[in-house]
C-alpha cells in the first residue's frame, strides 16, 4: 500500500510570514494539528499545534519563527510502512506529500492508526487444508503404562 492511498489531498497551508495566532486559529476551525508552511509556493516548514502551545502565553511571533524547518517530505508512491518509519524514526506527527516541486497531500499518524485499526494494511486470506491422497486412516494412539502412548 502507498501514501498516495491513505493521504489527505486537501492540503492546510499557512504563508511563513503569517503570525501565531492566525495559525493556532485556523488549526482550531478546521480541527487539525498540523500546517503546511509555505514561503513563496515552495514547502518551508511545518508548525504544529504542540510547537505553538510551547511559547509562551502573550508572545508575538510569525510562523516561520517557531516552524519545523527543513520539513521531511513523503512521496505519494512511498510505501506506507517506510512513512511510518519516518514518523516514528524522527518523532513527528506528519509529513507533506510531494511530487516533484508539487504539494499533493499530508499523511499524518491518524491516517496511518486509521488504516492499521481497520485492518487494511495487509488482509488476511484463510488457507486452503490440504489431504495427502491415499492416505489410511489414522491410527489411534493407545494410553499405555505411565501415561505413553503405544503404538
Amino acid at each position: 500500500m502507498r501514501v498516495q492511498d491513505i493521504m489527505t489531498r486537501k492540503v492546510e497551508t499557512i504563508a511563513a510570514a503569517e503570525p501565531v495566532g492566525a495559525a493556532l486559529e485556523r488549526m482550531k476551525q478546521k480541527r487539525i494539528r498540523h500546517l503546511v508552511v509555505l514561503r513563496k509556493g515552495e514547502l518551508a516548514g511545518i508548525v504544529s499545534d504542540g510547537d505553538i502551545r510551547a511559547l509562551a502565553p502573550g508572545e508575538h511571533l510569525s510562523v516561520e519563527e517557531v516552524m519545523t524547518s527543513p520539513a521531511i517530505a513523503a512521496t505519494s508512491d512511498m510505501t506506507i510502512r517506510k512513512a511510518a518509519n519516518l514518523l516514528r524514526g524522527r518523532s513527528i506527527g506528519c509529513l507533506p506529500v510531494i511530487d516533484g516541486d508539487d504539494l499533493v497531500g499530508i499523511v499524518t499518524t491518524t491516517d496511518l492508526l486509521e488504516r492499521i485499526g481497520r485492518g487494511a494494511e495487509r488482509p488476511i486470506t484463510r488457507g486452503k487444508r490440504w489431504t495427502l491422497k491415499g492416505r489410511g486412516p489414522r491410527r489411534k494412539s493407545v494410553v499405555g503404562h505411565k501415561g505413553f502412548a503405544a503404538h
